[in-house]
């Protein structure tokens, strides 16, 4: 009989209680998909015209590109758990103002603050598991926030099949108290406890962390004690340096790819895509598939990303993503609705590009936010690169319909596809492999020097 680890078991406790943020994310962006038509269809003088189905969908983005340039600082001073712990009030409130809105503008002020709090946590949350984890088990449970996050997607989505609208708003408000009790027990980031000079051993002790996993890098060049207050990350001299810009520059592209490959278009408006597609089966059905699909591929990328690393898995994901998209837009452009079985392309075509996002970008760009940026200044670079991922969110979703009206249907998919494939060839020539490396030795890849200071070959693991 196989013996599980209490190391294995505390980490996979912090992590559950971490991903629920991101379930709540998952509830979040599937919400539109399913309360759009049940306003229409309920309260339909609350919608007068496309325009504000657009912004239902397109302004949680925006609140929470809003959230992630607060998150930075936020995290920074009062930690990545409580950072999380203060989201969730205002996140059920969020919820509460949307379940009881009287008008369109009160729909949109609870969905701007849903948002809002998306970016609180978006950054947070992946850290917080990040740091918390053994390199060798840090691959499979820091793909568990994206797995809770299609997890609660599919939940919006087949709650939303049968809840009216208020109905599931006040179902998601749930999730936000679950949230903060769950995270009452739980310690704070051994990693941001060290940087604040205050005691680790009680986080480390409780997380059984081993000491590959909390081994640290100082500069060859350091002589002197390390000062309490690093330099502000916003001088040329440390912006600017290897150990910054370049997982920054990488950070940066994975979560624009992620976002321009057409994911969130697909999410917030896959009943009305399947509708105009002509697609054979039932619109909501149809949804409800894609989510599962998504859920079940993210289970697969989990399982996998131990074993066969974050480049492969990026770059098949990148590949598959841009031949769905591809067939998409044949699907609209040749209007197959009219023959027999080629009625189901639409549905075969987003199934494969779920299956495909969800198997590499859907979750590693997540993962690798936690794992490339230097410990310093790991809090402010994350929530740069949340913003960057969220504005490009934003940009996409509000975007998709007038792209549709400039370039039709067939070619907003093909202009996906070209995205992807330019991805691929970004994860070829510039992403490193991070898998079973513990964030020194990855610090200490950009830094391009060996350090003296730490023999990490000699470190024993418990994995």
């Amino acid at each position: 009989m196989t013996k599980i680890s209490a190391a294995f078991l505390k980490q996979l406790w912090l992590t559950f209680g971490a991903s629920l943020a991101f379930l709540i994310i998952g509830l979040v962006r599937g919400y539109s998909a399913s309360a759009i038509p049940s306003i229409e269809a309920i309260d339909p003088e609350l919608i007068q015209h496309s325009e504000q189905k657009s912004w239902i969908g397109a302004i949680p983005p925006l609140g929470a590109f809003l959230g992630s340039m607060c998150s930075g600082p936020l995290m920074q001073r009062a930690g990545r758990r409580r950072t999380l712990q203060l989201a969730a009030p205002l996140w059920a409130a969020g919820w509460l103002i949307l379940g009881f809105a009287p008008n369109f503008p009160i729909v949109l002020l609870g969905r701007i603050i849903s948002g809002l709090c998306v970016g609180f946590v978006l950054a947070p949350a992946q850290v917080y598991v990040s740091e918390c984890c053994d390199p060798e088990i840090r691959g499979r449970l820091g793909s568990l926030p994206t797995l809770s996050m299609s997890m609660g997607i599919l939940i919006s989505y087949i709650a939303g099949n049968w809840l009216y609208w208020r109905s599931l708003a006040f179902l998601s408000a749930t999730f936000c108290g679950a949230l903060f009790v769950i995270l009452i027990p739980l310690p704070e980031s051994p990693v941001w406890l060290k940087t604040q000079g205050l005691d680790d051993e009680q986080a480390i002790k409780w997380l059984h962390l081993s000491k590959h996993a909390v081994a640290t890098v100082k500069d060859d060049t350091e002589e002197k004690p390390v000062e309490a207050v690093p330099k502000s990350l916003f001088t040329r001299e440390v912006f600017f340096s290897s150990v910054v810009i370049k997982p920054l520059i990488v950070g940066f592209a994975l979560l624009f790819f992620q976002q321009f490959s057409g994911i969130d278009a697909v999410i917030f408006f896959t009943v009305e895509i399947f509708q105009n597609a002509g697609s054979k089966l039932n619109a909501m059905t149809a949804t409800i598939i894609v989510g599962a699909v998504q859920l079940f591929s993210n289970g697969i990328s989990t399982m996998l990303v131990d074993r066969a690393g974050r480049r492969p898995l990026l770059l098949l994901s990148a590949v598959t993503m841009c031949l769905s998209m591809v067939s998409m837009g044949v699907a609209f452009y040749f209007e197959f609705e009219h023959e027999s079985w080629l009625g189901y392309l639409p549905i075969v075509s987003l199934v494969v590009f779920m299956l495909g996002f969800s198997l590499g970008f859907g979750g590693l760009p997540f993962l690798l936010l936690g794992e490339l940026f230097p410990t310093h200044y790991r809090s402010q670079l994350s929530a740069m690169a949340s913003a960057v991922n969220l504005l490009s969110m934003f940009t996409v979703i509000k975007s998709y319909h007038a792209l549709e009206h400039v370039l039709t249907s067939a070619g907003t998919f093909w202009m996906y596809a070209s995205f992807c494939a330019v991805s691929f060839f970004f994860v070829l020539f510039a992403v490193p492999e991070t898998k079973g490396k513990s964030l020194a030795e990855i610090e200490q890849h950009f830094r391009g020097k060996k350090n003296r200071d730490i023999d990490l070959q000699n470190v024993q693991t418990k994995f």
